[in-house]
């Protein structure tokens, strides 16, 4: 099997390290490399890393970058051919890096891998199966929310990998830019498997467990997660959208205004949706026509 550098970003997830390290420890194919980009935690995540963990590398970078930017810059750092990225916020299987390799290993086409992620705390529940981008602007994640009974325990093929535990060729990334950092966190994982279908690569999902807790770190951000899934829904849409499918977006749009209303959050969504409109613009103006 080529050579594998696990890439994980971390923002405080000190409380998550100790399962996600022993789970790496535990690989039945062990990885070459394990990185720790660390986005200016202040909650001792660096200080149990060197006690704990000396054979991780560390690159300390001074404030909350983002998810994107700290991913590239492990990327930069990555010695394997192949890169997990894995949030803090999850446990592996003790066969997920063996069964991801070998999924990449056996479809030369493919770039990227897709697991089954189920809920931490609720283990039956589905978090993630392979992501799907709709022509209205989500983004789907095969079986959110579902109970896992059995009906994605079969490989395939697959839009999008959740980089949330997934796994990667270097190479193809690097080769089409690697993450887009203008997202700052969230959907860049769809951006990116976006353009490495159009530059003809394919995502393969393979049904090995990855347990997420699911938004671990987003409780930290102003507004959670909402904002920056909004902004960057409209900044997807501005980058690759063809204009008749506009009106899909402006429904799906006006669908997530209504249920922000009704929980309370509209302000959030509309700051959301200013910051998404700009940004698309911006990304309409200079984008290349994609085939």
């Amino acid at each position: 099997m080529p050579a594998v550098t696990v890439v994980v970003p971390c923002w405080n997830g000190r409380r998550w390290l100790s399962g996600l390290l022993g789970s790496l420890t535990n690989q039945t194919q062990p990885a070459s490399q394990i990185v720790v980009v660390d986005n200016g935690s202040t909650d001792g995540s660096v200080a149990y890393l060197r006690a704990a963990h000396p054979d991780v590398e560390i690159l300390e970078l001074a404030r909350n970058t983002g998810f994107a930017f700290a991913v590239n810059r492990g990327l930069e750092l990555a010695r394997g051919e192949l890169v997990a990225l894995v949030n803090t916020d999850v446990m592996l299987s003790p066969d997920w890096l063996a069964r991801m390799a070998g999924a990449l290993a056996a479809d030369a086409q493919a770039a990227s891998v897709a697991c089954k992620m189920r809920q931490f705390g609720s283990e039956r529940l589905i978090y993630d199966a392979g992501d799907i981008l709709r022509r209205d602007g989500a983004c789907e994640q095969r079986g959110r929310f579902g109970r896992d009974v059995g009906q994605y325990e079969e490989a395939g093929e697959v839009f999008g990998a959740c980089a949330g535990a997934a796994l990667y060729r270097r190479d193809a990334v690097l080769g089409v830019g690697g993450f887009d950092e203008r997202f700052f966190a969230y959907l860049e994982d769809v951006d990116l498997a976006l353009r490495l279908r159009l530059a003809g690569w394919g995502c393969r999902y393979e049904p090995v467990l990855a347990l997420h807790v699911g938004e671990g770190s987003s409780h930290q951000l102003t507004g959670a997660h909402h904002y920056l899934v909004e902004r960057n829904t409209l900044l997807l849409v501005g980058k690759w959208f063809p204009l008749r499918w506009l009106p899909l977006v402006a429904y799906r749009q006006a669908s997530w205004l209504r249920d922000a209303a009704r929980h309370g959050r509209l302000g959030l969504q509309l700051r959301g949706l200013r910051a998404g409109v700009g940004a698309g613009l911006r990304a309409a103006r200079t984008r290349r026509r994609a085939p």
